[in-house]
């Protein structure tokens, strides 16, 4: 039983990447029999009705993912506007994205210095990213790029219409200058 809610966990901690059969074995410690039983076990409890995950083999992996039939409650949250809005970790990997494409979730992640799955897996299902390949890298991971859905939500004609990023860093290195020496001015020869 431990085994099942341990799997469990792993499962949605690794999200999309997925687990192997040999990784389970290797993380819980059990034989390959072992670990067939604990993921049927899990994935029939995952076939109960008031379930809304289960347990799919994609890619020589075992992931969690949502049930197909509740796809249109998925579609409604998407489409939500008060879910409609971007946080400032989607903005950030939006802005990656758009001015380095294409580019793998392992880049992005690397540039960004924390984990970007889940956010991914939004922009992707907003419209505002698309899988465009498979990149060169060991493992081949998946390409990501901005789609016109996102040129459209900024007001861009094209990708090349993205403020240039060089002006854009000079600038706002002489808004902090300026702010810190009057910040000193102001702070050291205050009249008492």
């Amino acid at each position: 039983m431990k085994n099942k809610a341990v799997l469990e966990g792993l499962l949605f901690v690794v999200g999309e990447e997925g687990l192997s059969l040999e990784q389970i074995e290797d993380v819980l410690s059990i034989d390959e029999e072992e670990a067939k039983n604990t993921l049927k076990e899990l994935k029939q409890s995952y076939e109960q009705e008031d379930r809304g995950l289960r347990i799919d083999f994609l890619g020589n992996k075992f992931k969690l993912t949502t049930k197909f039939e509740h796809k249109e409650y998925y579609q409604k949250l998407i489409e939500n506007p008060e879910t409609n809005t971007l946080s400032q970790a989607a903005l950030e990997t939006l802005a990656i994205i758009a001015y380095n494409e294409p580019l793998t979730r392992i880049q992005v992640d690397k540039i960004r210095g924390v984990g970007s799955v889940q956010i991914i897996r939004k922009l992707v299902a907003k419209g505002f990213i698309k899988e465009v390949g498979r990149s060169e890298l060991p493992g081949r991971p998946i390409l990501y790029e901005t789609t016109s859905e996102f040129l459209d939500y900024f007001g861009l004609s094209t990708i090349e219409d993205l403020p240039n990023m060089d002006e854009f860093i000079k600038e706002v290195e002489t808004e902090e200058m300026d702010n810190d020496e009057s910040d000193l001015y102001t702070s050291k020869y205050k009249e008492e």
